[in-house]
C-alpha cells in the first residue's frame, strides 16, 4: 500500500509538471500577447524619449544604446543578475553599476561586497590587510567601490526616489521623473530623458562654439559635438621651433614634426638624419676623454657637459670599511688586516675573517634552532634552516582543506587547490583557487540562436535553458513534408512546421480537384490502445498520431433534376443522382381535373412525343367525385363521377324566398342559373305589394322587389301653419324634399298679438298681487317687532324720502322679466 501511494504521488506530480510545461509553451507561442507587449513597450519608450527628441527635432539616432538597455529591461529573461543567475523581476530591489550599468539584485550585491571584503582583508593572507580599507569590485566590469559605497537601500536609476513603486506604464525600476544626471564628460547640462537604465545619451543642447584652431567663426552645434574642425591647416609652431603644423584643424597638441634633418649627437662626434621632433640623441660611443687625474679616461657613454673627477681620487676605505687611505688613483686600496666584522646573512653573527675583498662566507656556527612550528629544537649550522616533519593540521582560509605543510609557522598560505565546484550556469566549473562562500558568476556568455541560426542574442551562461529563443524574421526554409511542392510562408521556428493550409488539389475519381486544406499530416486521436494494469491506474489521455487522411467526398455542386422533373438542385458530386424532391407529383390525371398526389416519383413515358405534364402508368388513378365548378347560383353537385368535359345541365328545383322574404318559391335550377338579371328579378318576385316602410312612415306602393324602396312617396298628408289655424293636403314626397311650406296670414298674426297682450296683462296682475302680499307680510312683521323694542326711537329722527326709481323699480322689472321668459 505504501508503494502504491508513493507511485500515485509521483505520477500526479509528473502529470502536473507536464501540464504546466504544455501551458507555458502555449503561452510563450502566443503572438497576440507578444504584439500587445510590443505596442505597450513602444508607447513607454516614446514617452521616455519625448523631452529629448523635442530638443533634437525628432532625431533619435543617439538613443540607440539607451534603447538597447531599455529593451533588455522589458524583454523577459534578458535582465539577469550575474551573481545568482536569476531573472530580475519588476518588484525586486536592484542595484545598478555606474561603470557597466549592469543590474543586480540588491541582496546579491550586498552579499558579494561583504564576501569580497572578507576575502581581501582576511588576516590569514597578510597581517597588514586588516588595517587597510580595501575596495570591492563590480562582478562584471571590476569597477572598484569603497567599503562605504556598499549599497544599503533600493533607489531608482536616477537615485531620486527610494523604493520606487511598480508602475506597468513605466520602465521597470524607474520613478518616471526626469533623469537630471550630469552628462559625462561634464558639460554643465543634465539628462533630459525620464529615469532610465543604462548610460545617458549625448547632450542635445545647442551651443555656439568655434573650431579647434579658433580661425573660423563660431557656429551653433550640439553640445555633445561642440568640438569641430574647420579643415583648414593648423599653422601652430611645432616643438622643433622651425616648422608649422600642416595638419587640418585638430584638437589637442600638434603631432611631432614629421620632417627629417641632420642632427649631431649629445657629444657632437656623430651626425645622422633624424626626425625634427627629436633633436637630442645619444650615440653608442664611450666618452673616452681624459679625466683631470691624467691617468684614467671617462667611461660614460655619449654625454653632455664635463666628465667630472676621477672616481679613484680622494680618501678611499678598505674592504671592511674600518680604515681609510689617501692614495694615488693609480694604486689599489690594501686590506687593513683587522677582522671583517660584517653581519652575515643570518643577521645574528659577524664575519670572523680578516679584512678581505669580495663577499663574506656563509655562517657556519652551530646554534640551537627551533623549527618554524615551534614544536622541535635541534643543534645545527646557523645558515641551514630547520624544518621538522610535522604536518600542519590547521584549516586553510577556504575552511575545507587542511594546511598539510611541513613545519608550518601558523600563518598558513591560501589554499592552492582549484575550487572545481559547478557554477550556477551548470556548464562550467569554478577555475579559481579553493575559497569560502559562493563562487563568482560564470563570466562566459552563450549565443541563443533561432532555428535557422541567423538571429542571435547573447545571454549569460546558464540562461540559455530558460530564456526564450529570439524571434526570427527570416522565412522558414524547411522543405514541405506534404505532397505540395512549396509550403506556406511562415517565420523561422522550432519544432514541427505548422500544418499545411494549402488546398489539397488532388484529382478525385470524379475528375474534380480536392478543395479542402492539406490533410497529409493530420493529428488523429487514438483511444483504446492502452489497457490499464489495474483499478489504481488512472485512465491515460488519448494519444495523437500524425497520419495522412483520405480525401473527403467531392462536394462540387452538380445540377441534378428530381425524379418528377419539378426542380433542378445543385447536389454534391459524390451524391449527384436523381432524387425525390418530396413534393406532390402534380401530373394531370386522365380525368383532366385532378393531379397525381403521390410523392415525387419516376414516370415512364409511353410516347416520346407525349407532354411532360401528363400522368404516366406509375401515377395514381382518380377516384373522386366531380368537383368542377357549377353555374353561378347552382348549389347541386354533378351526378357523374369525375369526368373530362362539361357537366350536364341541372334539372333539380330550388326552394328560395322572394325579395320581401314573406313567400317561398319553387324554381327550376336551370332557369334560375341561365336567366339574366331582369329575368332573375321577375322569377324571385312574389307579385305582391312590398311590405317595407318608407322613411316617412308610409308603406311602399311597389310590387315585391329587390334592393331599397324608392323615396318618392305619393301619399297625401295635411300641412298646417305655425299657429295651427291654416291646413292643406299635399304629396308626402314634396314635404320631405322641402319644396312646399304654409305661412301664417294677417289674421293669424292679429290673433297671436292679442294672445300676447292678454298673457302680459295676466303676468302684470300676478306681479302686483305678489307685491301686495309681500307688503302685507312686511307690515305684519314690523308690527310684531315694535312690541319687543325696549329703546324708544328718537323724536327728532328725520325720515328720508325715497326716489321714484326706488319706489317703482320692482313694478317695472317684474313684467319685463316675465315677457322675456315667455318669449324664450
Amino acid at each position: 500500500l505504501s508503494s502504491l501511494k508513493k507511485f500515485d504521488e509521483i505520477k500526479k506530480a509528473n502529470q502536473a509538471a507536464a501540464k504546466k510545461l504544455v501551458e507555458d509553451q502555449l503561452s510563450s507561442s502566443s503572438e497576440d500577447d507578444d504584439e500587445d507587449a510590443e505596442v505597450k513597450q513602444g508607447k513607454i519608450l516614446d514617452k521616455t524619449f519625448t523631452i529629448y527628441t523635442s530638443q533634437t527635432d525628432g532625431d533619435a539616432t543617439e538613443l540607440e544604446r539607451t534603447r538597447q538597455y531599455m529593451n533588455e529591461a522589458f524583454q523577459s529573461g534578458a535582465m539577469t543578475c550575474l551573481i545568482c543567475i536569476a531573472s530580475v523581476k519588476r518588484n525586486q530591489a536592484v542595484w545598478s553599476c555606474c561603470g557597466c550599468f549592469c543590474i543586480f539584485h540588491l541582496v546579491c550585491i550586498q552579499k558579494w561586497a561583504k564576501d569580497s571584503l572578507f576575502l581581501v582583508s582576511s588576516p590569514l593572507t597578510d597581517d597588514d590587510f586588516g588595517k587597510k580599507d580595501y575596495p570591492w569590485p563590480c562582478p562584471k566590469c571590476r569597477f572598484e567601490y569603497k567599503r562605504s559605497e556598499t549599497p544599503s537601500r533600493y533607489y531608482c536609476y536616477c537615485g531620486k526616489v527610494e523604493n520606487p513603486t511598480v508602475d506597468p506604464w513605466l520602465v521597470p525600476h524607474s520613478c518616471g521623473q526626469i533623469c537630471e544626471r550630469e552628462f559625462k564628460p561634464s558639460c554643465g547640462h543634465k539628462c533630459l530623458l525620464l529615469c532610465h537604465p543604462g548610460p545617458c545619451p549625448p547632450c542635445p543642447k545647442m551651443v555656439t562654439t568655434t573650431c579647434h584652431c579658433k580661425k573660423a567663426k563660431p557656429v551653433p552645434r550640439r553640445c555633445s559635438a561642440k568640438e569641430w574642425s574647420c579643415r583648414l591647416p593648423c599653422g601652430r609652431t611645432l616643438l622643433c621651433g622651425q616648422h608649422a603644423c600642416e595638419n587640418p584643424c585638430h584638437a589637442g597638441d600638434c603631432q611631432p614634426c614629421p620632417r627629417v634633418s641632420k642632427q649631431r649627437c649629445i657629444c657632437g662626434r656623430q651626425t645622422a638624419e633624424r626626425l625634427c621632433a627629436s633633436p637630442q640623441w645619444q650615440c653608442d660611443r664611450v666618452c673616452g676623454k681624459c679625466l683631470p687625474c691624467g691617468n684614467h679616461t671617462c667611461e660614460q657613454v655619449c654625454h653632455a657637459g664635463p666628465c667630472g673627477d676621477c672616481p679613484r681620487s680622494g680618501k678611499r676605505s678598505c674592504p671592511c670599511g674600518k680604515t681609510k687611505f689617501t692614495l694615488p688613483c693609480t694604486e689599489d686600496v690594501p686590506t687593513c688586516g683587522d677582522s671583517c666584522d660584517k653581519v652575515l646573512e643570518c643577521g645574528i653573527h659577524k664575519c670572523s675573517q680578516r679584512c678581505h675583498r669580495g663577499p663574506c662566507e656563509i655562517c657556519r656556527q652551530e646554534v640551537e634552532k627551533q623549527c618554524r612550528c615551534g614544536k622541535h629544537t635541534k643543534r645545527m649550522p646557523c645558515h641551514k634552516p630547520y624544518l621538522c616533519e610535522t604536518k600542519c593540521t590547521k584549516i586553510r582560509d577556504c575552511q575545507k582543506h587542511q594546511c598539510r605543510r611541513k613545519c608550518c609557522s601558523g600563518n598558513c598560505p591560501p589554499c592552492d587547490q582549484v575550487c572545481g565546484r559547478t557554477l550556477g550556469c551548470r556548464n562550467h566549473k569554478c577555475p579559481s583557487g579553493c575559497h569560502r562562500g559562493s563562487c563568482n558568476p560564470c563570466p562566459e556568455t552563450v549565443d541563443v540562436k533561432c532555428n535557422c541560426g541567423k538571429t542571435v542574442i547573447k545571454v549569460p551562461c546558464g540562461r540559455e535553458r530558460t530564456i526564450r529563443p529570439p524571434k526570427c524574421k527570416q522565412l522558414c526554409s524547411r522543405p514541405p513534408t506534404c505532397h505540395h511542392s512549396t509550403q506556406e510562408k511562415h517565420y523561422c521556428h522550432f519544432g514541427r512546421c505548422p500544418p499545411c493550409r494549402q488546398p489539397c488539389q488532388k484529382t478525385l475519381t470524379c475528375g474534380h480537384l480536392c478543395p479542402v486544406p492539406c490533410h497529409d499530416e493530420a493529428l488523429v486521436k487514438q483511444t483504446g490502445l492502452h489497457q490499464s494494469a489495474g483499478p489504481w491506474e488512472q485512465p491515460s489521455e488519448p494519444a495523437f498520431i500524425q497520419t495522412a487522411l483520405p480525401c473527403p467526398p467531392c462536394k462540387v455542386p452538380i445540377p441534378v433534376e428530381c425524379l418528377g422533373q419539378h426542380e433542378v438542385s445543385p447536389l454534391p458530386c459524390h451524391s449527384a443522382r436523381p432524387y425525390s424532391c418530396k413534393r406532390f407529383c402534380g401530373r394531370l390525371l386522365d380525368c383532366q381535373n385532378h393531379t397525381c398526389m403521390k410523392e415525387c416519383h419516376r414516370v415512364t413515358k409511353l410516347n416520346r412525343s407525349a407532354d411532360g405534364k401528363k400522368a404516366g402508368p406509375e401515377c395514381s388513378q382518380c377516384e373522386e367525385e366531380c368537383t368542377k365548378p357549377r353555374p353561378a347560383g347552382c348549389p347541386h353537385r354533378c351526378v357523374l363521377p369525375c369526368h373530362p368535359g362539361d357537366c350536364p345541365s341541372c334539372l333539380q328545383m330550388l326552394k328560395i324566398k322572394c325579395h320581401c322574404k314573406l313567400s317561398l318559391l319553387y324554381i327550376e335550377c336551370l332557369k334560375l342559373t341561365c336567366a339574366d338579371l331582369k329575368e332573375k328579378e321577375l322569377l324571385i318576385s312574389c307579385k305582391n305589394q312590398c311590405p317595407k316602410e318608407l322613411p316617412c312612415g308610409h308603406r311602399c306602393k311597389e310590387i315585391c322587389h329587390s334592393g331599397s324602396c324608392p323615396l318618392n312617396c305619393s301619399q297625401k298628408v295635411k300641412l298646417r301653419c305655425l299657429c295651427k289655424r291654416l291646413k292643406k293636403e299635399v304629396q308626402c314626397s314634396k314635404i320631405q324634399e322641402g319644396h312646399i311650406s304654409l305661412e301664417c296670414d294677417a289674421l293669424c298674426k292679429e290673433m297671436k298679438r292679442k294672445a300676447y297682450e292678454i298673457k302680459e296683462a295676466e303676468a302684470k296682475a300676478a306681479l302686483e298681487e305678489e307685491k301686495r302680499r309681500q307688503q302685507a307680510e312686511l307690515e305684519a312683521f314690523e308690527n310684531r317687532l315694535k312690541g319687543r323694542r325696549k329703546n324708544k326711537r328718537r323724536k327728532d329722527e328725520v325720515e328720508v324720502e325715497q326716489s321714484s326709481w326706488q319706489k317703482y323699480k320692482n313694478l317695472i322689472m317684474l313684467p319685463v322679466f316675465g315677457v322675456a321668459v315667455v318669449m324664450v
